[in-house]
């Protein structure tokens, strides 16, 4: 029993063999999986897929890339899909000043806002962080602090893993725990098994194994045995924990909502 806690089956990148893609999933043991839609475009094909498939739950939320369109008429479409059933976070959002697609101020500006959207819809958050290591402990420890929250695609260092999983924080390994002399094998090493989530972030990201191939969620247990092997646990054991992880953070308290959009 799999999961992969993200991965983006909106994309075009499966259009021409989506369900191929998830039927592989299934076929390699994945039983669940949270597609996450990052722009207004691709909400309403999140909602699709995860309509059709029992297997699959949805986020939504504006990608700190997009941060500079974000508006109150954005604000209003996304309290639309807030209430769907299936609909299992907000996100991801958060902060990106490596590639500055938009704006610092409009990212952490959107950050904040969707953070109250997310605090007010009682969803658990799922934030993208990357060159921005203080500003995220900043603002996640004054906005988010007590709330449910997942730190997708970690890639920062075992002392900032150590303020996050203080604060409750979760985090989110992908395929490149497999990749060598990256640093987040330090990091698998120090967290405890019971507050890490395995992840694609497919189509990118490819573990190390399946090098020059487009990623998709069936490769998901790659990144699981690899978290195995550097907890010195068995890839059964190691599964069934994160597991456990994923249907607390994120499944709990889905038979008390009903869809308001």
């Amino acid at each position: 029993m799999l999961v992969d806690a993200h991965c983006h089956l909106e994309l075009e990148d499966y259009d021409g063999d989506r369900g191929k893609v998830i039927d592989r999933a299934a076929a390699a043991g994945v039983s669940y999986m949270v597609t996450v839609g990052t722009e207004v475009r691709y909400f309403e094909k999140v909602i699709s897929i995860i309509e059709k498939d029992d297997r699959i739950y949805g986020a939504i939320g504006v990608h700190p890339h997009n941060a500079k369109d974000y508006s109150p008429e954005v604000e209003k479409t996304i309290k639309g899909y807030l209430g769907h059933p299936r609909v299992i976070a907000y996100g991801e959002i958060g902060l990106d000043f490596y590639r500055n697609h938009s704006p610092a101020p409009l990212q952490v500006d959107a950050f904040r806002r969707q953070i109250a959207l997310a605090r007010e819809a009682d969803l658990p958050v799922i934030i993208h962080s990357r060159n921005a290591k203080r500003e995220t402990l900043d603002i996640v420890s004054d906005a988010l602090r007590g709330h449910t929250t997942v730190i997708h695609c970690y890639s920062y260092d075992v002392e900032t893993a150590g303020k996050l999983l203080d604060m409750g924080i979760y985090l989110s390994i992908p395929g490149t725990v497999t990749y060598p002399n990256n640093g987040l094998g330090k990091v698998v090493r120090y967290a405890p098994l019971d507050r890490l989530l395995s992840e694609t972030d497919a189509p990118f990201l490819t573990p190390a194994s399946e090098k020059g191939k487009r990623n998709e969620p069936a490769f998901v247990g790659r990144v699981v045995a690899e978290i195995a092997a550097l907890k010195s646990k068995t890839v059964e054991e190691t599964a069934a924990v994160i597991m456990g992880t994923f249907r607390s953070v994120f499944l709990s308290g889905l038979k008390d909502r009903t869809r308001t959009g």
